[in-house]
């Protein structure tokens, strides 16, 4: 079966500051604004999505949130997996592994240095890191998701919003 992985690095997010938890971190004005042109572009390139999974982490949060209204997606149904907050690439492929065999499309909404790590691997190139609300649109023949650890891929497309 064909699928598709849309790997998402989570928007712009405000600075840390003192105190503050890294995992507590909010979008910025701009960041929210790159999350809805990022939705945009995957609805009106791929049309419709059939899974969400995000870090749990604010800023990842409220990008998912914020695709997943562009996609027309309940975001009731966001997968939040704890363990893809700040993950290595390993624990990616694993939470990617576990996905409903009916999903097809899907937009994983993480962090780097993984998440560009993971596209690397998938797609066997040098891609640039995901830069803030940047997707790598990714596609590989996969009869399940489980066999993403065993699989090559090609990138289809990637979508950077512009930055204010």
């Amino acid at each position: 079966m064909q699928r598709y992985l849309y790997l998402c690095r989570h928007a712009e997010a405000r600075d840390s500051f003192l105190l503050q938890p890294d995992f507590e971190r909010n979008l910025t004005p701009d960041g929210v604004r790159q999350a809805h042109e990022t939705g945009k572009w995957i609805r009106e390139h791929y049309t419709t999505i059939d899974a969400i999974l995000a870090s749990p982490a604010k800023r990842a949060g409220a990008t998912a949130r914020i695709l997943a209204s562009r996609l027309y997606y309940d975001e009731e149904q966001i997968i939040y997996d704890p363990e893809i907050y700040n993950p290595k690439e390993a624990q990616l492929l694993k939470s990617i592994s576990q996905l409903p065999e009916s999903a097809q499309k899907v937009v994983v909404v993480s962090h780097n240095p993984a998440l560009t790590q993971l596209a690397r691997s998938l797609v066997n190139r040098n891609l640039p890191y995901l830069e803030p609300g940047q997707v790598y649109a990714i596609t590989a023949i996969l009869p399940q998701w489980q066999d993403i650890f065993i699989t090559e891929a090609s990138l289809l497309d990637t979508h950077q919003p512009q930055r204010i």
